[in-house]
This record gives C-alpha cells, sequence and structure tokens, in this order.
C-alpha cells in the first residue's frame, strides 16, 4: 500500500524500512513535518504515517481525504496532534502504537532526574575544560525522598518500581488506579497531597482536555518548595511561563524535560547553526538547575524496532480488510 512518512529521519527510514520487508508496501518518505503546505506529498497515498509534531488537524484531514488518504498510522502511543473527530468524518482510519518498550521512558525520566539532582551535565562540561572543582555541584540522596508520579499507567509504575528501589517514598495520582503501581510499593493520594508532600514530581501521563496545564502557577504555588519537576510525557503538560517563574522564585529547586510546549518547531532537527527565536526555551536553558533534551525518552533499540514493526502490521492490516487493534476512536 502507498504509504507516505512525514517528519522522516534517518533511523525512521532504516527501521521502518527493516520491518516492511515482509510486507512490502511502498513507502514514500518526506522529511518535512506533516501541514497544510506539505499534504500535497502524501496524493496518491492511501495512508499516511506521522510523528507527534505533525499537524494532523481538519484542514490537513480535509486536503488528504480528497487525495485518497484513508488511514493515518502515527508513530507514536500520543495522538494529540490528530482531529479524530475530522478523521471519523471523511472515514479515514487513524491508528497508533499502543505499546512500545515502556522502560525506554520510565529509565529515561530516572536518568533526567538522577542528572539534574547532581548536576551531571554541567559538572561533565567542567570537566571537558579541564575545571575538576566541586563548588555548586552539590545533590541530595534520593533515598528516604517522597517521589510523586501523576499518571500511573506502564511507564508510571515502572518508574516508581525503579523509585522504590532507591528508597522513596512513591506517591500516585491518577483517574484509573493501576494495581501494579500499588504492588510496586506506591500508593495513591489526592493531587494536593502528592503536590505538598514530594521532592520530586514526575509526569506519566497523556496530554488531554483534563491534563493541559497540569502544571501551572496554582499547582506549584501548592507543591513542596524546592522539588524537581520532571516531564517525559507531553510539553502541553506544563505551562512553561509558570514554571520559570517558579524557578526564579526558587518554588521549584530543578526542572528536567524533554517535551516542550512549543517543540514542533525545535526538536528533531539541528539548529545549531541558526539564531533560536524562541525566547521562551531560550531562559530555560540558562538556568543552571535545568535539563532539556529533545523528545529522546522513547529512543532505544528496543523501543523504535517495536513502533516500526506496529506501525506496519496496523497498515497491512488495514490492506487486508481486518480488525485495527490499535484504532483510535472518538472517545
Amino acid at each position: 500500500m502507498k504509504t507516505a512518512v512525514f517528519s522522516a529521519r534517518r533511523y525512521d527510514r532504516t527501521m521502518l524500512a527493516r520491518a516492511n520487508e515482509r510486507a512490502g508496501h511502498e513507502l514514500r518518505f518526506f522529511d518535512d513535518r506533516l501541514t497544510t503546505a506539505s499534504a500535497v506529498l502524501a496524493e496518491g497515498c492511501e495512508a499516511v504515517c506521522v510523528f507527534v509534531n505533525d499537524s494532523v488537524d481538519a484542514e490537513v484531514l480535509d486536503i488528504l481525504a480528497k487525495q485518497g488518504t484513508r488511514m493515518v498510522a502515527t508513530r507514536s502511543t500520543g495522538y494529540n496532534q490528530i482531529d479524530i473527530a475530522a478523521a471519523a468524518r471523511h472515514g479515514i482510519a487513524v491508528v497508533r502504537v499502543t505499546d512500545y518498550s515502556p522502560y525506554s521512558v520510565a529509565e529515561f525520566a530516572v536518568g533526567l532526574l538522577l542528572a539534574v539532582n547532581r548536576k551531571i551535565a554541567r559538572a561533565s562540561a567542567r570537566t571537558r575544560d579541564g575545571n575538576f572543582d566541586l563548588d555548586g555541584l552539590m545533590g541530595v540522596d534520593l533515598h528516604g525522598r517522597t517521589v510523586g508520579v501523576i499518571g500511573t499507567g506502564k511507564i508510571g509504575s515502572i518508574f516508581a518500581r525503579i523509585m522504590t528501589g532507591f528508597g522513596c517514598t512513591v506517591l500516585g495520582h491518577d483517574p484509573h488506579p493501576n494495581s501494579t503501581f500499588e504492588a510496586a510499593g506506591a500508593r495513591y493520594v489526592p493531587v494536593d497531597e502528592l503536590l505538598s508532600s514530594s521532592d520530586v514530581v514526575s509526569l506519566h501521563c497523556p496530554l488531554t482536555d483534563a491534563t493541559k496545564y497540569i502544571v501551572n502557577a496554582n499547582s506549584l504555588a501548592r507543591a513542596k518548595r524546592g522539588c524537581i519537576l520532571i516531564n517525559t510525557s507531553r510539553g502541553g503538560l506544563v505551562d512553561t511561563e509558570a514554571a520559570i517563574a517558579a524557578l526564579k522564585s526558587g518554588q521549584l529547586g530543578g526542572l528536567a524535560i524533554d517535551v516542550y510546549e512549543q517543540e514542533a518547531s525545535l526538536f528533531f532537527q539541528d539548529l545549531s547553526s541558526k539564531i533560536i527565536c524562541d525566547d521562551v526555551i531560550q531562559r530555560l536553558v540558562s538556568f543552571p538547575n535545568v535539563i532539556v533534551t529533545g523528545h529522546q525518552a522513547f529512543f532505544t533499540v528496543e523501543a523504535i524496532g517495536q513502533i516500526m514493526q506496529t506501525t506496519i502490521d496496523s497498515i497491512s492490516a488495514f490492506e487486508r480488510g481486518e480488525k485495527l487493534v490499535n484504532e483510535v476512536s472518538i472517545e
């Protein structure tokens, strides 16, 4: 089946082509993000394969439908970049990757926490310059601290299990309690108690209307002073301006993010020789107690391999007229 693959980086091309060896779909790779301007590239393609920063809104879907697209497959678990209602009106099926190595994201979240707490990035930069002074690099023991986990699905539960292994008390908040989370030795509490009690807060929930800016000026004011915030889920969970204000006041003791609410124009590309006009991200990276990475928490051999195979399997199932086990429907 002819499939237009947008936001295709070198690893996408290599690993998606590998997953496609037996299926034999005609994959057309494009570096471009899917937008109203680039949607014409998918003309004649029955399927479109997208990623988290592609724009699959009503206008784009209208263009795709007129060009013959009948399926959108996102190489991600989240699908907030897709207007599901508009897709349904056009009869366009939408599939996602419901399951890939949750360890990849959970382990990376722990890595971010260690890096921001123990100033690992700053220490590494210093030693490269021959500076082995320890001033300004002191962290705290995580053992005996309280860690709050907002969103306790597979990733959040694995993160909780790792943190209990560190000797932390782990609190959770989720409208859908998970017995696996509790089995890890964690317990559920109201969100206000989680915020006021936690030395570390890690976000592991999807971006929905209900979770948009779940971290904002009000919630940060209720948080334990000096806490560290970790976000490896979606940028829109955090009001970045509010986080910056909390960093400046000391209410936030540290921030480590792998996602950013305005990342679409920045992430997954090399801008090192260009002027970055996003003043917010520039302010963020200027703080000594902030670490920003470019949406790489999922980026392991195991996770990418599973993402690509699941995507190809969904395209094959659609071509054969079979039930789409990973289909997204209007809730």
